[in-house]
């Protein structure tokens, strides 16, 4: 029987979070803004990028 390997990659969810957390300091957000950010700007980033592919 093969044992299962299960690898973690957190190193992308700090840097993503990090990058959130700069952000909210960087536009001077506040607490609900930032609240909204988290839910919006993963959208925008990828909006800007898949325009840049085309």
């Amino acid at each position: 029987m093969e044992k299962i390997r299960i690898e973690q990659h957190s190193i992308v969810g700090f840097l993503w979070f990090g990058a959130w957390l700069f952000s909210i300091g960087f536009l001077h957000l506040t607490f609900w803004k930032g609240v909204l950010a988290i839910l919006l700007w993963p959208y925008f980033l990828g909006a800007q990028f898949s325009s840049l592919l085309r």
